[in-house]
């Protein structure tokens, strides 16, 4: 069976072409392209240009991938796409176009909810973790899920804001550049960064909360911006940089992800650790993890900005675990929402 996905829950517009083998063997990405909606530096990204942004590219994002897929239209059985959660305006935007595909080339329609399947389906299908403790991180989301009788259960999730809208804000405070990612360009200048500063650490039980960590961070930005040659930190004499501030909020913030991971390994009795979502390709966040796992005897599976990041490929994939099982959307349900809870969701492609 082959699908294709469509995914644009956000700023990136993503179209994957996947194949799954008739005997059930490993799936074939036959095509997983992506074009980025990049708004200017210190700035976010509005939903109605967002969604003009995918509207304008939907078409010609397919057609290519149908191209450097090898495959024609006969040959697709399904049409996925993302139901939620996501923004308002992009999420209608893929929605519309689905119905549009569905419509014109007579294919049954499959509506998937992004965040909480096809990031994690398709991060168990790239790197083989059997049934791991999964931490779930992007600009939407944060959340310590583990898999119990057919539903993704959340052990701990952020209380306020989500770690990739900490780091999207923090970067707008710095003016840094949105191309390819906030995200990813913080993680470049953290490198650099020489001096841990002492900065909010938010754990309650198995949540975590960032919006404090974030206004105290801004306020220090603040001061670093007033004195641009640096200031000196009261705590350790030690001149401050930006490069230290992109390094303190990593370093705390993934901190505080790692800990609630390894309480959730311990409840499950799990040795495994899946991270997926954008915010996952975090090489830091990784090796910081690694460490943890290994220190337990488990292990971490991750994967490249090619699956973390938005992309079509993850909805084909989960799309079609459904499809094979019966499911499919029918025209009036093929809507979307913003908001949905990851356990309400039976899940009837796994045991």
């Amino acid at each position: 069976m082959i699908a294709l996905g469509l995914e644009g829950s956000a700023n990136k517009l993503g179209v994957g072409v996947i194949l799954h083998p008739p005997k059930c063997g490993p799936a074939q990405i036959l095509a997983n392209i992506r074009h980025t909606f990049v708004s200017p530096p210190g700035e976010g990204f509005l939903p109605k240009d967002t969604a003009k942004h995918h509207r304008t590219w939907v078409v010609r994002l397919v057609r290519q991938a149908l191209k450097e897929a090898g495959v024609a239209v006969d040959d697709v059985d399904c049409i996925c796409y993302t139901k939620g959660p996501g923004m308002g305006a992009p999420l209608q935007s893929v929605a519309v176009s689905a119905r549009m595909l569905s419509l014109l080339w007579d294919k049954k329609l499959v509506g998937q909810w992004l965040s909480f399947f096809a990031d994690i389906e398709m991060g168990r299908e790239i790197t083989g973790a059997q049934n791991p403790v999964v931490l779930y991180v992007s600009g939407g989301n944060t959340q310590v899920i583990a898999y119990a009788s057919q539903r993704y259960r959340v052990f701990g999730e952020a209380l306020d804001i989500a770690v990739g809208n900490c780091l999207d804000r923090f970067a707008r405070t710095l003016n840094i550049s949105n191309d390819p990612a906030p995200g990813y360009n913080i993680e470049q200048i953290a490198k650099k960064g020489r001096h841990l500063l002492d900065l909010p650490y938010t754990v309650k039980g198995m949540d975590c909360s960032f919006s404090g960590i974030l206004a105290t961070i801004d306020t220090l930005a603040a001061k670093l911006q007033k004195d641009p040659t640096g200031w000196v930190d009261e705590v350790t004499r030690n001149a401050v940089t930006r490069e230290d501030l992109c390094f303190s909020l990593q370093e705390t913030v993934f901190a505080m992800l790692v800990e609630i991971t390894e309480r959730a390994m311990a409840h499950v009795g799990s040795s495994q650790v899946l991270i997926v979502g954008g915010v996952g390709c975090n090489e830091r966040l990784q090796e910081m993890m690694g460490m943890m796992a290994s220190e337990r005897g488990g292990e971490v599976y991750a994967t490249d900005e090619r699956f973390c990041i938005d992309n079509g490929i993850m909805i084909a994939h989960a799309g079609l675990l459904a499809y094979r099982t019966g499911f499919a959307t029918s025209l009036e349900d093929s809507t979307c929402t913003q908001r949905f809870r990851t356990d309400e969701v039976s899940i009837k492609w796994r045991d």
